[in-house]
């Protein structure tokens, strides 16, 4: 994978830790229960061991996919995002115009996405929906339930 991934300087911060997290404190862990398995005598019969390689091979696969991540990583400059449409890490207020209901989302990397808290994926949907449009226009966005129209309310950071 060669794509570039766009992320906020808090959301490498967190890509960070968590990289710092499974070398430091996982893969010595992991390390110590192999030796813990290999002294309990003949590995060809040893659940314990081909338990702990198991996950000692997760772990590798996890620390790759992120070190991939963070070296595919550029920082978005916060400072020059524009609120005339709707971009990344915008926030944007929209009124379904079926029910009424109008919702709040902020446009993040895939990375940093939590629907819970009101982040949403650039590539989602919704975000690609609103992409490029102004404050009144009216989207027509295709989900899994349907077409949904939504009204552009507020654009802000």
């Amino acid at each position: 994978m060669s794509d570039v991934l766009y992320v906020t300087e808090e959301g490498l911060q967190r890509l960070k830790e968590e990289l710092d997290r499974l070398r430091g404190v996982e893969r010595p862990l992991i390390s110590k229960l192999i030796a813990d398995a290999r002294d309990k005598g003949d590995l060809t019969e040893n659940a314990e061991y081909s338990a702990a390689k198991e996950a000692q091979g997760m772990l590798e696969m996890k620390i790759a996919r992120l070190e991939d991540i963070i070296n595919r990583s550029r920082i978005i400059d916060e400072t020059k995002i524009d609120t005339s449409t709707v971009r990344i890490l915008n926030k944007v207020k929209i009124r379904n115009k079926s029910n009424d209901t109008v919702m709040e989302y902020q446009l993040v990397p895939e990375s940093e996405a939590n629907f819970r808290i009101g982040k949403i994926a650039i590539n989602s949907p919704i975000a690609q929906g609103l992409i490029g449009k102004k404050v009144g226009e009216t989207v027509q966005i295709t989900v899994p339930s349907g077409i949904i129209p939504f009204e552009i309310i507020s654009i802000s950071l």
